[in-house]
């Protein structure tokens, strides 16, 4: 069950990354988060509702609040690292997201056998290759790196804090819910910021209506994926959980391969077969 879900996350959240990637080259980073998030939101508060979720509530959403104050600083970091660039090495480098729910799992007493190590080390070392990590070029600025990790540690942090935030299935939708409803504050008011600053909530031409389906898949996405991490992390060890969640970057790779027509670089096709192979040692193990 763990593999499963854990690698259900990396799916949905590699095709949310993907979504994402093409709407921001028309539409404002900060609107897309904001807009997406909004709709997630809006269909848990449905969902919540439906379900009788509120009987839900108790100190642990706190853990989702902290969660969504945190989500947005790390998107935001990781899309200013990509902007400065170059994307060869922030997008591998922000990977090191998965040593913080790992780290929490071994601090809490979790010890993978040896074929689930080699398995850890061999599904990281392919995600890492599968984001084409830049081996030569120029140096790479200090501000992109202190940016990436702020990113990093941002994800993971988020990874840990959710599977903290409930214990039920009922309960899992009141916490994304409120992690949801954070995020758009959050954003919304560095949105404010950022028009206040003469920055543009909208392309020139007006907001994109027709993306609104898009949008809402990367939203649903996005909130999918957190679900059935927590689910993964939940009922097995958090160091295989964490580890088959973060192959998402292999499956925005061979999202951009299948619907952009990209050609996959021989480093990460290599880096996608170690992946894969991680896997499979996780999964036996």
């Amino acid at each position: 069950m763990t593999a499963f879900f854990a690698l259900t996350t990396s799916l949905l959240w590699g095709l949310a990354d993907f979504g994402g990637g093409l709407l921001t080259r028309r539409t404002p980073a900060l609107t897309v988060v904001v807009v997406s998030q909004a709709i997630a939101a809006t269909v848990l508060g449905a969902i919540v509702v439906a379900t009788g979720g509120w009987s839900e509530a108790g100190p642990r959403l706190w853990f989702a609040v902290a969660a969504g104050l945190v989500g947005p600083v790390a998107l935001l970091s990781f899309y200013k690292a990509l902007a400065l660039g170059p994307m060869g090495v922030v997008s591998p480098l922000a990977t090191l997201s998965v040593a913080v729910p790992v780290g929490v799992g071994l601090v809490l007493g979790e010890r993978p056998g040896l074929l689930q190590v080699a398995g850890i080390a061999v599904a990281v070392t392919g995600v890492v290759l599968a984001g084409g990590p830049q081996l030569r070029g120029a140096p790479v600025q200090r501000r992109t790196i202190v940016l990436t990790l702020v990113a990093a540690l941002g994800f993971g942090t988020v990874f840990a804090l959710i599977t903290e935030a409930s214990t039920t299935v009922t309960g899992l939708f009141l916490a994304l819910f409120v992690q949801r409803l954070t995020n758009v504050a959050v954003g919304g008011a560095a949105l404010a910021v950022s028009v206040r600053r003469d920055g543009r909530a909208v392309p020139e031409d007006g907001f994109p209506w027709a993306s609104l389906p898009a949008l809402a898949f990367v939203g649903l996405a996005d909130v999918a994926a957190n679900g059935t991490y927590a689910i993964a992390a939940q009922h097995g060890p958090v160091t295989v959980a964490a580890v088959l969640a973060s192959l998402y970057p292999v499956v925005t790779a061979l999202a951009a391969r299948g619907f952009l027509s990209e050609r996959l670089r021989a480093i990460q096709a290599a880096g996608a077969g170690l992946a894969l192979l991680g896997t499979l040692l996780l999964a036996t193990g």
